[in-house]
């Protein structure tokens, strides 16, 4: 704007609403290659090691790095570790496979079912369903 229009920088920044500062930004560009390098290093080699492991293993090894730069270049490797392990559910361990059904009564289910009343009282009924039909054969309050 500056160069095209010939105006201020003083003016080109009031107009677009951006600080004067920001006109005469230099950008320097980080060069953290070498703490790049030793930090998948080390999560390479040490499988299990989380951000501080590793970050403290740095700072003895003499690196002067600030945890929030390690941080930084941990997510950006993405390095990081799972926090837990997945939880596995038991009846699913021991799921049969569903049978084929063709016709009335080959096989029935039942589950426990929740309601809540107008005045707030809480119901719980069983019901029995036939897969084949989905009728509902039973319900016991």
């Amino acid at each position: 704007m500056v160069d095209q229009y010939a105006v201020s920088v003083r003016r080109a920044a009031s107009l677009v609403q951006i600080a004067r500062s920001s006109f005469y930004y230099v950008a320097h560009p980080r060069d953290d290659r070498a703490e790049r390098m030793r930090i998948v290093d080390i999560a390479k080699t040490r499988v299990r090691y989380g951000m501080w492991r590793i970050h403290t293993l740095m700072r003895r090894e003499g690196w002067l790095i600030n945890h929030k730069k390690t941080h930084r270049i941990y997510v950006e490797e993405g390095l990081n570790l799972r926090r837990k392990k997945p939880r596995r559910r038991v009846a699913a361990a021991h799921r049969l496979e569903r049978p084929d059904l063709s016709s009335f009564d080959e096989c029935w289910s039942m589950d426990f079912v929740h309601d809540e009343l107008f005045n707030g009282r809480r119901i719980r009924a069983l019901t029995v369903v036939d897969n084949w039909s989905r009728e509902c054969l039973a319900i016991t309050v």
